[in-house]
């Protein structure tokens, strides 16, 4: 077998990365229009509709938006990807660290939610992540 076979094709990479970031971006613009709707399965309702809660939940769907964005604009003007690739995969590791350590404070259902989504952002980020720049 080739080198080339083993590592995802470019196109593919940044197609993933593409709808890994617009996915991002989807769930920030919920995060600050509906700061209570995004957070209640993940810290629950209580922490959700406290005005600090909301407004922590403001704070990730910005950041959520920036990063997404970043992909997106570095693929239109043709600017290196993987960086911002990686910087997503590194806020959702933090973010499957800080499930893990309030897990059994966490709603039920959420917790599994948000532990399964993040594990699934930061496989596709990492597998993603070597390619989207490759010539």
């Amino acid at each position: 077998s080739r080198k080339g076979d083993e590592q995802m094709e470019r196109a593919d990479a940044r197609a993933a990365a593409r709808g890994l970031a617009g996915l991002r971006v989807l769930i920030g613009a919920v995060a600050i229009l509906a700061p209570t709707l995004a957070l209640r399965g993940w810290a629950g309702r209580e922490v959700a509709e406290e005005s600090g809660g909301r407004l922590l939940g403001r704070s990730l769907g910005a950041r959520d938006i920036a990063l997404g964005a970043g992909v997106i604009l570095a693929q239109r003007h043709d600017a290196p990807v993987r960086g911002w690739v990686e910087a997503g995969y590194l806020a959702d590791i933090g973010d499957l660290a800080s499930t893990l350590l309030a897990f059994k404070e966490l709603p039920r259902l959420g917790r599994w939610g948000v532990l399964a989504m993040t594990a699934g952002a930061i496989a596709l980020g990492a597998a993603v992540s070597p390619a989207v720049d490759k010539a």
